[in-house]
């Protein structure tokens, strides 16, 4: 890098490894000695990660203005693997718009949680240990964001992986918490084998077409000189996807480009839980509530949307794989909504919003196009203000929560009394993520249907507009039932507001959700010509806000009071009501297919040929070897006289053989 590049360029290496080196301080040296310790040295590290990014953030824009070219800079890397002369991987710090913004998110969240969980962990028996799996899930989701290649990137996809086991299953004493530990894990893996595959055929491939890179006309007059078939300057090039797109060979009458995008969209859906692989993130709502603040927030359910925003142009190309991630999610945020609006456990309303909203972002990246990249914008800026009101409606849960010792919104009730720092910035997120304006979630919310309006599609913007009604309705049905009314359970009675060490980044948090849909992300994010806040659309706002208020009406006439429109509802709805409270039944069919036809009609007959086919036949051959050794000691007498009949006998078999021959 240039020397006027900024110090912290230079050293933005920095931003990983900081929760890194404290990953390996805080669970080595400080959490078996000094408990309290490991929570300040823990939230030292991420605060001065935050402020590195800042400070990283500041010294890019400086150099590349709001509005004009913003170019991809890797400015600390080393060889890492070499597999062949020009195919190796790197490690690295890649910086751009969408990686700044992630690092932004990412540091700012988990420093916040960080501070929050001083507080709400005090006094628990893994208290060390929870902050050195919080810090290593902070590094590996940083070094996801950093990621200069394809092979980083899955390297820590797979480290997020393991920091959710550990954090879901933080609470191992207790089995339903196990249970959606492995749960999580395996799913994500299945999911991640698809992802594996499609960076093979991509690094493959990459390194067929264009085996000396470096040397390609291309590759020079675009400034990738130098870069790997795995980076992702050259997976994203032009150059490249056309010869790709261009193979003659295919599968199943689809094109290697498509299908490589359809199989690391596999890996983006399970990591986001899209459905049909989204099974796992209300589970996931087993460990601390500080982590489902952070993993809903700002770490592993986003890496999905980051990973397909990574390789927007190669997904562009393909169209035919961009339409899959707009489908996939507009399906899910419906498919989540509905859900939503029958559960009762508060932090599993706030785990279906979380699929609905990530619905949201996916099909923003799915609607644009090379040339229409507004859905690109809108779809990291609902990331962006999502994390903050995702987290803050997650740290208010908690708070809940730890005041009235139940997850149950109907044991709760007049909390905004008792609890009026809680309550106003529960309020605060829930205006937010219903899209009311003036809140952060109306405009990142609006911008993403504006996209799919502009692109031509219709049904999806359908989609997305009813989707804003439902979460208006299911997120102000929790707000009502948990702080209006009266009290009803023994926790509300005795409820309290939280300490300041929980409120204070609570409170930061709304004001971020507040504030952040003026940010003009268009001007920082874009990809050619920047698009966006162009002022208001009213064609999208009209609707939108319409259903948004149809919701938050239909919240109010329904659970303001002692709920009986509501009981009256469910009773009306019969079937239809069960059936969405318990998610569709989905869980009992991946239950069924995996009891009744995996483990039983095919895994149970492999493991009967394997044990006594397979290893049957290996006790066999060992048994005639035996066997057969036994009969030959017979002959191994020590008399000569046995010999001497044996040599007879023999020589005259083969006098015997040769005469019959002769005759």
């Amino acid at each position: 890098m240039d020397g006027d590049s900024g110090w912290m360029m230079q050293h933005a290496w920095l931003i990983p490894a900081l929760p890194l080196v404290s990953f390996a301080v805080v669970g080595l040296l400080i959490s078996p000695y000094w408990k309290k310790g490991a929570g300040v040295i823990a939230t030292l590290s991420i605060v001065a990660s935050m402020v590195c990014a800042y400070v990283l953030a500041w010294e890019y824009f400086t150099l590349y203005p709001a509005g004009g070219e913003h170019p991809i800079l890797v400015p600390w890397s080393f060889e890492w693997l070499r597999y062949q002369p020009g195919l190796a991987a790197n490690v690295g710090v890649l910086v751009d718009p969408i990686s700044l913004l992630l690092m932004i998110v990412v540091t700012t969240v988990s420093a916040l949680v960080h501070i929050y969980s001083n507080a709400y962990m005090h006094g628990d028996y893994g208290f060390g240990r929870y902050f050195t799996f919080l810090n290593l899930f902070t590094f590996s989701m940083l070094g996801l964001v950093v990621a200069p290649d394809i092979i980083q990137m899955y390297v820590c996809w797979e480290l997020v992986g393991v920091s959710s086991f550990l954090l879901i299953g933080f609470y191992y004493n207790k089995p339903s918490a196990v249970a959606a530990s492995k749960k999580a894990f395996i799913v994500t893996r299945f999911a991640d084998l698809g992802f594996l595959v499609g960076v093979l055929l991509l690094s493959f491939y990459g390194y067929r077409i264009f085996p000396d890179w470096s040397a390609e006309v291309g590759a020079v007059a675009n400034g990738l000189a130098g870069t790997q078939p795995v980076d992702f300057q050259y997976l994203n090039d032009p150059v490249f996807l056309a010869k790709f797109a261009a193979l003659d060979t295919t599968f199943l009458g689809i094109s290697l480009l498509t299908l490589s995008m359809c199989l690391v969209f596999m890996g983006a859906a399970g990591k986001s839980a899209m459905f049909p692989l989204h099974i796992w993130l209300p589970d996931a709502m087993e460990g601390p509530t500080p982590v489902s603040a952070l993993i809903h927030a700002a770490t592993m359910v986003v890496a999905g949307v980051y990973l397909v925003a990574r390789l927007f142009p190669a997904f562009a190309f393909s169209g035919t794989a961009a339409l899959l991630v707009a489908y996939v999610g507009a399906f899910t945020s419906l498919f989540a909504a509905v859900i939503g609006t029958t559960q009762d456990d508060i932090k599993r309303v706030l785990a279906f919003s979380t699929l609905s909203q990530l619905g949201y972002m996916m099909l923003a990246l799915g609607v644009s196009t090379a040339e229409h990249t507004l859905g690109y914008t809108a779809s990291m800026f609902h990331l962006f203000t999502h994390a903050f009101f995702k987290a803050l409606l997650f740290m208010g849960a908690g708070a809940v929560i730890h005041a009235v010792h139940t997850n149950s919104i109907w044991e709760m009730g007049g909390l905004w009394r008792k609890m009026p720092i809680t309550h106003i910035t529960f309020l605060v997120a829930t205006l937010a993520i219903s899209g009311i304006w003036p809140f952060a979630g109306f405009f990142s919310k609006d911008e993403i249907l504006a996209a799919a309006l502009g692109s031509g599609h219709y049904v999806i913007f359908g989609v997305a507009v009813l989707v804003a009604g439902l979460t208006a309705f299911y997120m102000f049905r929790i707000y009502f039932v948990t702080f209006w009314g009266k009290g009803r359970g023994a926790g509300a009675a005795h409820a309290h507001e939280a300490p300041a060490l929980m409120w204070m980044p609570m409170a930061l948090l709304a004001v971020l959700s507040a504030v952040t849909g003026f940010f003009p992300m268009a001007e920082y994010v874009h990809l050619g010509e920047a698009e966006g806040h162009h002022g208001i659309n009213l064609a999208v706002v009209i609707p939108a806000t319409l259903f948004a208020l149809i919701g938050i009406a239909m919240a109010a006439s329904l659970y303001i009071g002692d709920g009986h429109r509501a009981v009256a509802l469910a009773k009306m709805l019969g079937s239809v009501h069960q059936t969405i409270k318990q998610k569709f039944y989905i869980d009992e069919v991946y239950l069924f297919i995996t009891h009744r036809i995996i483990f039983h009609r095919i895994a149970r007959p492999i493991a009967w040929f394997d044990k006594r086919m397979v290893d049957g036949g290996v006790d066999a051959s060992g048994w005639a070897t035996r066997s057969g050794g036994r009969a030959l000691s017979l002959l191994q007498t020590g008399q000569v006289q046995t010999y001497g009949l044996w040599f007879t006998g023999g020589v005259a078999f083969v006098v015997l053989i040769l005469w019959s021959a002769l005759v």
